[in-house]
Order: C-alpha cells, then structure tokens, then sequence
C-alpha cells in the first residue's frame, strides 16, 4: 500500500511540475509578445481593471492577465505619457504604464505680459484654439488683465482650453489669496484688484526690482495730489503690450488707459504682475517723488519738483 502511496504521490507532482513548467513557459511567451502603441499615450484614470478596459477599447489587445501583471508592478500614472516606441514587448509597455515619464509643456508668463500675447503663446505652443482660450479665461478670472500670476507652469499634455484656463486662474487665485490673507488678514476682490492695478503699472514702469517701490511712491503721491499719472505703460494695454508710446499715439487714444488724459487709475491691470511689483504696491517708498525719467544707463532718475524733472529729461537727451 505504501508503495503505491508513493507510486501516486510521485505521479502527482510530477504532472504538478509539468503544468508549472508549462504555464511558465506559457507566460514567459505571453509577456514577450509583441504589442504595437503609439509614441505617446493617453492612460485614463481608474482602476487598473478600467485602464485595461478603456485601453482595449482602443484596439490595444490587453487581457485580465495584464491586469494581474500591472498590479505586481504598480499603479498606472494617468494622463499623457511618453512611450517611445511604436512596438515593443507586452511586458515592456506594461512597465512603460507604470514608469514612463509624463508629457509636460513648459510655459512661462512673463511679468508685465498681457493675457493676449499670452493666450496666443499658448494656443501655438499647445496647438490650442485662442478663440477657446480667451472664452474660458474671461469665464474664470474675476481680473480682466492679471488673472494669471507671472510665473512658470508645468502643463500635461492633452489639456484642453477649459481645463487649461481653470488651472492656471485656480493656481493664481490661490497666490494672490495667499499674499493678501498674509499682508491683510484677508482676502476681498475688490480690494485687491485695486493692487494689481498698481502693481501692473509698476511692472511697465521700473527698470528692475529695486526701483519699483520708488515707482510705487510716484503713483500714490501723484494720485494724491489729483495729478494725472502720465505714464506710457498705461498705454500697453492689451495688444499694445509691445508698441512703443508715441505723442500721436497719447493725443489720439480715447480710452481710460489714457493716464495722460485721465484722472486717477486705469479701469482694470494692464498686464501679468510679479510679487516684487505687488509688494512694491502694497508697500511703497516713502518719498516725495513726483516724476521720473529714464538715463542712459537705463534706470530712472527720480525727482520731487517739475524744474528737476525737466533737467532730468533734458540730460535724458
């Protein structure tokens, strides 16, 4: 009895043994068929039961063996990523799913930029509609100018406009929330669209960040004495971010970005703002700083009376 005992013992790990070697050998081939992907792709967010759902749905010829498989290696990360191949080995792109490098665009607004010149950037280097861009940018931003902090943004693939916009406005939101609850003890529109609009103004104006808070002074002390503000970044509103003010261009521009010919502040920021220029209008020199023009080394020369000023300008030329 014992004999056969062993006899059937033997029988059964040995066919045990056979199924393992096939089902190894079985597998290693599964893992190495080859799969054909595009260079970049979309992985939706899910579990890694959906992932391989919707990726089959694509036409990519994925199992619930693969499902098995990408849970021993990790969690999928979701949105673009960078493949690299047009084919490779089912094990190769499960491993890619996991650790693949994801598509990001590097965008950076620059301070004292418009949100026109900004959104076209956008839309050529993401190959974005504009016309989508400035819909949703007026939809979300509660600024008609600077409802976008200057700064640098890391953008994922595939966004599209209204995402894009609600992004980066939530972002800037957050930032500008942020400084204000800290400088205010709170955060109120209003108020604040008031700052960025001086902010905005010493962003065009100061030659470096040293100058602004002087910048800062001029404005606050000319506002208080009922004086014009007569600064030609005012006029870079909108598509004129670039164009150089000209006396044909102050006589003949009618709006209220005209501080030559208006009284007291723009209607609105006339472009992207830094934290410099911001904290620079929160908080600006105390002088008695009336005017200022720029030098020949491409700074300003700042002075408290019109006879000063008028030498400055003079020496300027």
């Amino acid at each position: 009895m014992s004999v056969l005992r062993n006899t059937v013992r033997t029988t059964w790990i040995a066919w045990a043994e056979n199924i393992a070697l096939v089902f190894i050998i079985s597998f290693a081939f599964y893992t190495t068929l080859p799969l054909k992907t595009t260079q970049t792709l979309f992985v939706p967010q899910g579990s890694i039961g959906n992932i391989i759902s919707q990726l089959t749905k694509k036409g990519y010829e994925l199992s619930v063996i693969d499902s098995y498989i990408l849970r021993l290696m990790g969690s999928p990360q979701s949105g673009w990523i960078h493949i690299g191949k047009n084919e490779l080995n089912r094990i190769d792109f499960l491993y890619k799913l996991t650790n693949a490098k994801a598509m990001i665009h590097k965008v950076t607004l620059i301070p004292g930029e418009t949100s026109e010149l900004f959104l076209d950037m956008l839309s050529q280097k993401l190959k974005l509609d504009k016309g989508k861009l400035q819909k949703y940018y007026q939809e979300f931003s509660p600024y008609p100018e600077a409802g976008i902090y200057a700064d640098t943004y890391y953008i994922p693939y595939g966004i599209k406009e209204k995402h894009l916009m609600h992004f980066l406005v939530r972002e800037s939101e957050k930032k500008y929330k942020s400084i204000s609850e800290k400088i205010y003890g709170n955060y109120n529109q209003k108020q604040w669209q008031k700052v960025l609009i001086i902010a905005s103004i010493i962003q065009k104006e100061a030659a470096n960040n040293q100058e602004m808070p002087l910048v800062s002074s001029v404005i606050y002390n000319r506002l208080k004495k009922g004086m014009r503000l007569q600064m030609d970044g005012t006029l870079n509103y909108g598509k004129y971010s670039h164009i150089k003010v000209t006396p044909e261009r102050i006589r003949t521009d009618k709006s209220t970005f005209n501080t030559y010919k208006h009284k007291g502040l723009p209607p609105s920021p006339i472009g992207a703002i830094s934290l410099s220029a911001i904290t620079a209008a929160i908080k600006p020199a105390k002088t008695d700083y009336l005017y200022f023009m720029k030098n020949d080394k491409g700074v300003h020369d700042f002075a408290k009376t019109f006879k000063k000023h008028r030498k400055n300008v003079r020496k300027a030329k």
